[in-house]
Formats: C-alpha cells, structure tokens, sequence
C-alpha cells in the first residue's frame, strides 16, 4: 500500500475517533470519561497525549531491534496498572511531556533520519486519535517506515479492526489465561477473554513476512513468565500453539519483583532455574517459532533505567 493511501485511510477514520474522546471506549475498561471536558479513566489520561521517552531500542526481540535499533515511542499512562510493572515510573503516572500529533510525527521521522529500523509504539491505545492523526501526518511528510504496534494485548477488536490499515507489526502481550490471576496482578479479570479475541483478530490480519533478519509484517505474542506459574505459561504456550501457530512467540524470563510485587509473596522472587529449564523443555516439544529469553535478564534497558527526554527529536 503506498503510504499516502494509508494516510488517506488514517485520515478517514479521526472524526470518529476524536469523538470517542467524549464517552471514551479506546479500550476495554470503556471508562466512558469526557476526556476532552478534563475527565480522566482509568488509564488516568485526559485530553492531552502524554510521551515519556523515544529512544533506538537495541533491547527488543532481533527482528524488531535489528542492528540500528527499533525507533521506539514510550507513551505515559496504562490501562492494566499490573503490581509488578517494571515501567511504573510512566506507566502509573502520566510522568512526561505533553506532545501533540505534529509533535508525534516529528519525532517519528526524527527517528527515522536517525537510522530506526521501525517505528515501535509502546502502550499508545489510550493517546489513539493522536496517535493515529500523528502517523497520517508522518507518512505525508516521509515517513516510510513499518510501524510496530507494542500492546498489552488488552485491546477490542474495534481497536485492532482500526489499527489494520496503519501498523505492519503487532508486538503484543499474553499475560494470562486464568482469570484470576488477571485480576489479582493486573486488577482485569476479563483480560484473558479479551486478549484471545484480539490475538485471534491481529493473527487474521498479519501473516508473516520476513525482509532478510527484520520483521517486516507479523504477530509477535510476548509472555513475561511470572514466579510459581509455570503451568500458566504452559497454558499460554499451549493456546498460542493451537490457535495463532504461525505466530512468533517471544518467552521472557527478565521478571523482577519491581513496584508493589513485595506486597504479593507468591511472586516477591525472581523465575528460577528448575522453572525455567521446565519451560524450555516444554517450548521445545511445540512446533513454535520466535525467541526466548535467558533466565539472567539484561537490566540496562529495563524501564526503570529510562530517562525522560525528547531532546533533539521536537
């Protein structure tokens, strides 16, 4: 598709987006806030987006980082608020800079100009008529990158159905299936059913491509394995194997027991040895392909190491 079209295709769909600013329903809790009255949701965000820090990230999964890094945009604000969260500094709080869409578009192309692979947007769905208002106006003004859409994986299907058009890459997170462990770390019982329909509609979208070692096009399911629950992750591996197969799985081992993780003993831990050589024997026995993690994580680049700076892409 050439990427006026795709502008053209953004463009049409902002009226409606914009309004749901409203009666907000970007997501699943459907908050129903008058953002633009000065309301807030539970995500916290109000009528101004919300960046906390772009970056080339060399800390992805290899065909997203490449060699020269993903171009990667942190959005403040979140609508999960997991207790465990490694980048609560941002994501609990609206910490950052207030950036509007031709703010967006420029530090788009400001990344591309610095040699990003991609353009990687991470937890953006709360700041989306933004978001997607500053990509048509990025394409217009050369941005010719693939666009990866970097999710918590709870996200509607009208959302995803929205997304189609505009991203190339879903690099998007199953982190449970039992429900209520969905409600006791990530306080949304409903995450699991509202995941798989969101995977299932992501994986119909996106058959994957490759370009040498980069992920052009594709569905990438991330699963941060969480301390004691070996057999969810096996449940998560399972579905994954039978009902997306051809997506990419992406098996992380880098928890730690950040934020308010102390409070919850169960998971005041990191994964251990015997933990994680189970998982691997059983990643082993299914016919996936993607990456996995080593149990040691690599720290410098974890959420709580960001710095807050636009510096040079504005």
């Amino acid at each position: 598709m050439e990427l006026t079209d795709k502008a053209r295709l953004i463009e049409e769909k902002l009226p409606s987006l914009y309004r749901q600013l409203q009666i907000c329903h970007l997501c699943p809790r459907r908050c129903e806030a008058n953002r633009l009255a000065g309301e807030t949701g539970y995500c916290g965000a109000g009528e101004d987006m919300v960046v906390y820090t772009a970056f080339l990230h060399h800390g992805e999964e290899p065909g997203i980082s490449g060699e020269r890094g993903s171009g990667t945009i942190f959005f403040s604000g979140c609508n999960l608020k997991c207790v465990y969260c490694q980048n609560f500094r941002f994501s609990h709080t609206l910490e950052g800079s207030k950036v509007s869409s031709e703010d967006l578009a420029r530090i788009m192309v400001r990344l591309q100009e610095k040699g990003a692979e991609n353009i990687n947007l991470v937890t953006p769905t709360h700041f989306l008529p933004w978001v997607m208002d500053g990509l048509a106006k990025a394409f217009r003004n050369g941005l010719t990158l693939r666009i990866v859409y970097n999710t918590s994986g709870y996200e509607t299907e009208e959302t995803v159905v929205l997304l189609g058009d505009a991203v190339d890459v879903y690099l998007a997170d199953m982190r449970y299936i039992t429900p209520s462990l969905a409600e006791r770390y990530s306080q949304a019982a409903d995450y699991p059913a509202v995941n798989q329909k969101a995977l299932r509609k992501m994986y119909d979208q996106k058959i994957p491509v490759w370009e040498g070692p980069l992920l052009k096009q594709g569905l990438v399911i991330r699963h941060l394995v969480l301390p004691g629950c070996v057999e969810e992750t096996m449940k998560v591996l399972t579905w994954v194997s039978g009902n997306t197969p051809q997506a990419l799985i992406s098996l992380m081992f880098q928890y730690q027991p950040y934020f308010k993780a102390s409070h919850y003993p169960e998971i005041n831990r990191r994964v251990d040895e015997g933990e994680y050589e189970r998982l691997m024997d059983f990643l082993d026995e299914l016919d996936l392909e993607g990456w996995a993690q080593d149990l040691l994580p690599e720290e410098d680049l974890a959420g709580v190491h960001f710095v807050p700076s636009l510096e040079g892409l504005i």
